[in-house]
């Protein structure tokens, strides 16, 4: 028997509960009101309805109010929904992020543009209206696409305010821009000397795989705006799948457009390669990202910053090369390195540590000005042997000269 919720007056919501994986699921539009419905499919026993299944983490000890909407990548024709879905959610988990990983209708099942957009943009005003619900934050939602996949998320990012169906309800009318995005080895252009084939022929549908004029108005590359959120994008050279140049043109696009942006392209690796955790160089770009997210904010929310200047010396001579890494007690906050030169460091408030209790680690070398062989680059937590105890500091407002004392022996 199956159960019609009805939720904010007209929208339709069924819920099956717990799924033979464990997690609840949720339909984005009912059978009768969904945008561009494939009338092949309409009143059949079981049409292809976009869902989200729900990867919470409130309640959690780690549970930091961000989320995450996960489109698996499949050319369109498919959902790599394990690799690309299921794997990408749980470790965003262990990050304390909620994950909402994305069934969108696929051409193979006869849907093109925009039912994909419709799908993503919906998406993420579904998780956005239900923030209270979960616990979330509605100001750090991101996107995250892997290859074709990658493409729709680019589209959520860059596409979010293009009206491609008509509202419905309240869920419709919040906000259905990402605050970030996350693209893996995405397919990003449509043109025919980098897109994937396959993904462009069942975005667009055979009829219309030709037209260039619509392909070019998918191709993310040519709609990145400075409303484009913050975005990471991860490559591999060797990819001949879908070629790195999709990842560098969208690179490339961001930074005409003065929006935030990480690329690390990895010179071996094929493609759809999901964590791959186990590669000890591929594997590394969830950390990588996990960086990137705690640097810009996705953790936590923006925490105010101080600027902080001063002097640093090593065994007694001002520090010609080095750095100040200050760690927040907050696991969650921004970690802030300043550079050490000649002695001084300065940094301006929006580069500078996040307020609050904070644990503080040294690197740095005084060889250029001594000269002398055996002094190397030192990496110390506490100011001298004698005191093992780490630097720690409680930083505040109006706090802006610091003067630090090491003694590496």
């Amino acid at each position: 028997m199956k159960l019609n919720l009805s939720l904010f007056g007209i929208w339709i919501v069924l819920s099956v509960g717990l799924t033979a994986q464990g997690q609840e699921k949720v339909w984005l539009w009912s059978s009768g009101e969904m945008p561009f419905q494939n009338e092949e499919e309409a009143g059949t026993e079981k049409p292809a309805l976009p869902s989200l299944q729900l990867y919470s983490t409130d309640g959690r000890d780690n549970h930091s109010g961000a989320a995450v909407v996960i489109c698996p990548g499949g050319g369109y024709g498919g959902l790599a929904i394990d690799h690309e879905g299921h794997q990408p959610a749980k470790w965003f988990n262990e990050q304390g992020v909620s994950a909402f990983v994305l069934h969108y209708r696929l051409g193979s099942q006869g849907y093109h543009y925009p039912a994909q957009l419709a799908d993503v943009q919906r998406a993420i005003r579904y998780v956005r209206a239900h923030a209270a619900e979960y616990g979330l934050d509605p100001n750090r939602i991101a996107v995250m696409g892997f290859s074709a996949g990658g493409h729709l998320a680019s589209m959520a990012a860059t596409l979010y305010d293009r009206e491609v169906y008509e509202a419905q309800d309240a869920v419709d009318e919040v906000s259905a821009r990402p605050d970030f995005a996350v693209l893996c080895y995405p397919v990003i252009s449509m043109d025919g000397e980098i897109t994937h084939s396959g993904s462009r022929r069942n975005l667009l549908g055979t009829e219309k795989a030709g037209d260039e004029r619509l392909a070019a108005s998918v191709s993310s590359e040519k709609n990145v705006t400075a409303e484009t959120p913050p975005t990471f994008l991860f490559q591999t050279d060797a990819d001949t799948a879908v070629p790195a140049e999709n990842a560098v043109r969208f690179y490339l696009a961001l930074r005409e457009n003065g929006v935030s942006a990480e690329l690390h392209c990895y010179q071996d690796g094929p493609h759809g390669v999901g964590l791959y955790r186990g590669d000890p160089v591929l594997g590394t770009w969830s950390g990588l990202l996990a960086n990137w997210l705690r640097a810009s904010s996705f953790f936590s929310p923006s925490q105010p910053r101080l600027p902080l200047q001063g002097v640093v010396t090593l065994d007694g001579e001002p520090v010609s090369w080095g750095m100040l890494t200050f760690y927040p007690e907050n696991e969650h906050f921004p970690i802030t390195s300043i550079r050490v030169r000649r002695g001084k460091f300065a940094a301006p408030a929006d580069l500078g540590p996040v307020a609050g209790k904070a644990r503080i680690s040294f690197e740095g070398s005084i060889w250029e000005s001594t000269g002398d062989p055996t002094d190397e680059s030192v990496t110390l937590d506490s100011l001298s042997p004698e005191d093992e105890s780490p630097v720690e500091l409680e930083l505040k407002p109006g706090m802006e000269q610091l003067t630090l004392d090491y003694v590496s022996e």
